[in-house]
């Protein structure tokens, strides 16, 4: 700790030399929660349904049509209106008075036709869909939310893996510096012809060997950093640093409250029950097709340039009918078809319940393991470093040899790594029981 105060403390009065931004977990989770991309994407899924439902309720308003068609006619329409045709009048005769040729001239000519249409019936088929909509918005809602929870578990892997990095490469570079001194202190044994060349030897390929993983870390690190940073949403190159690895706590949960919690706030568990109602709706809706559209109707239609003795416009109101009576049994099989995603549904539902508690049961199990691991891990590196110790001081004063001295830092760094991995696993293992309960963050 003293150690890295100073560093700190360095860099800063070293012209030069900034310190990177320090990355606290929680930071980590907020940006990716406003970045990522794949969020990103999931959110625009919920955009999309929400408009799919405002299109739809905006099938309950009148519909205007206007359509307008300008043409040159190839044809004339030609017809005679015969004696009499009008009506026989005291006075003045038959009208017409003669057989009367009619013929429009080829010339362009013009028709406006206006719709107004204010669907009925067809109110009741369009708002059971409006309803299995709405409930397709909550399903997108519950994708996203199970989305953010992955990212969320995602990020806190790799924190937690850039952290057992940095933990590793202090160490190493603590042994590489222990290995520095114990292979000078042997090189003096040589001279003094206290210790063999091998022994020698020995030291400097522990201490290259230090060096090398040392270089294998960095590049573990740079790698972490990369990954965490494209999790995050923001460009890779950029630099920080992440907290020191903290011990794991022994806070214990319920298994009984966490089961309750998982029940009502797994994604899994809500989208199932959500896919159900939302089959019964697909199933009203369906049973809706039954009722004939009935509508009421405005038409207004105008003629241009058609001759002087055609109407110029035609306007009416009525209410339309459409209905099919006979379907050969379409309808009936997919209101079957319908019944049967509602059944497929139902046991969906039963399955999520099932596989939910079933993981968290695994992910307690593995909670607890991993607790347990931390413990004997740390035990095993508090006994490494005491160890170490004495066979240090031991060879000092050339009580053992340097095999001894070399033997007992391999032990330790076995152990460092073990305790390094246990506190990792302990914390993966704890970030993967909190998505199992189905917690946000």
């Amino acid at each position: 700790m003293l150690r890295s105060i100073l560093c700190l403390s360095a860099a800063c009065l070293i012209p030069g030399i900034a310190a990177a931004e320090v990355l606290t977990l929680e930071q980590a989770i907020s940006i990716a929660l406003e970045n990522n991309r794949t969020l990103k994407s999931s959110a625009l899924s919920i955009e999309k349904s929400r408009e799919q439902l405002a299109a739809l309720r905006a099938k309950q308003f009148p519909g205007i049509n206007v359509y307008v068609l300008g043409a040159q006619q190839l044809r004339s329409f030609d017809f005679t209106l015969e004696q009499g045709v009008l009506g026989q009048y005291q006075g003045t005769g038959p009208l017409p008075s003669q057989d009367v040729h009619l013929k429009t001239p080829l010339e362009p000519t013009g028709l406006v036709t206006a719709r107004v249409v204010q669907p009925l019936t067809s109110l009741v088929r369009i708002r059971r869909n409006m309803d299995t909509l709405k409930t397709a918005v909550q399903l997108a809602e519950e994708e996203t939310r199970g989305e953010r929870q992955k990212t969320v578990r995602d990020i806190k892997r790799a924190y937690y893996g850039l952290q057992q990095v940095e933990a590793s490469l202090r160490s190493v570079r603590e042994t590489t510096v222990l290995y520095k001194e114990v292979a000078q202190l042997t090189s003096n044994y040589v001279i003094q012809e206290v210790a063999l060349r091998g022994d020698l030897l020995q030291a400097q390929i522990s201490l290259a060997k230090a060096q090398q993983l040392e270089l294998s870390l960095v590049n573990q690190r740079s790698a972490g950093k990369e990954q965490l940073n494209h999790l995050l949403g923001r460009d890779v190159l950029l630099e920080f640093d992440v907290q020191p690895v903290w011990e794991a706590s022994d806070e214990a949960a319920s298994l009984e409250l966490a089961r309750a919690n998982a029940l009502r706030d797994r994604p899994e568990i809500r989208k199932s029950a959500l896919r159900e109602v939302q089959a019964a709706q697909d199933l009203k809706a369906k049973r809706a097709e039954y009722i004939p559209d009935v509508s009421a109707e405005f038409n207004n239609v105008s003629f241009l340039n058609w001759g002087r003795f055609m109407p110029t416009q035609s306007t009416s109101v009525g209410v339309s009918l459409s209905w099919e009576p006979f379907d050969w049994g379409r309808k009936k099989h997919e209101i079957r078809e319908k019944q049967g995603t509602v059944n497929q549904a139902r046991m969906a539902k039963a399955e999520a319940e099932s596989s939910v508690l079933a993981d968290v049961n695994d992910k307690y199990r593995q909670l607890q393991y991993n607790r347990a691991e931390v413990n004997v891990a740390r035990l095993s590196q508090n006994m490494a470093v005491e160890n170490l110790r004495v066979a240090k001081n031991k060879y000092a004063v050339e009580a053992v040899l340097v095999k001894d001295v070399l033997q007992a830092q391999v032990n330790l760094e076995h152990s460092n790594s073990d305790y390094q991995q246990a506190l990792t696993s302990f914390r993966n293992a704890r970030a993967d029981f909190e998505r199992s309960l189905g917690e946000d963050q």
